[in-house]
């Protein structure tokens, strides 16, 4: 039987919530590197032996949101496919140029996106993993 989540009208609506999209890689000193350079995060924090896990946390000071990219001996075992992807909205043009010449002085080469959709209104590469990552132009303030 499916259950249907919107028939319980007594929840009330969440007004607040950090969001934090954690992975694991094997590569986190080349994550790091990665998103810092072409995206221009901040390194918010980082753990090291945490668990038998090193860590870090990345993004921009004051956001309520941040990825977070862990590391131990254990191999990743993700299961991407071509329609999974990080997608970013930045709100002004400088900011998507700044990303492109990151990307052009990198050589990071942009690539199709399975969805035609995001052919139209963003651009997409590849992150040291292999993840895509989507920069969309949609909400750029003219």
């Amino acid at each position: 039987m499916k259950r249907s989540y919107t028939s319980f009208i007594w929840f009330r609506k969440i007004q607040e919530m950090e969001f934090r999209y954690a992975r694991h890689t094997q590569n986190i000193e080349s994550v790091i590197d990665f998103y810092t350079s072409v995206l221009s995060f901040d390194i918010l924090g980082r753990f090291n032996a945490h668990d038998g896990y090193d860590g870090v946390f990345l993004g921009f000071e004051g956001e309520n949101w941040h990825l977070e990219f862990t590391q131990n001996s254990e191999k990743p075992q993700s299961k991407f496919d071509e329609d999974d992807a990080l997608v970013f909205y930045p709100e002004n043009q400088k900011d998507v140029d700044e990303i492109l010449e990151n990307l052009k002085t990198l050589k990071i080469p942009l690539i199709e996106t399975k969805n035609p959709y995001w052919n139209n209104k963003a651009f997409c590469f590849e992150d040291c993993d292999h993840y895509k990552v989507i920069i969309s132009t949609e909400k750029i303030q003219k």
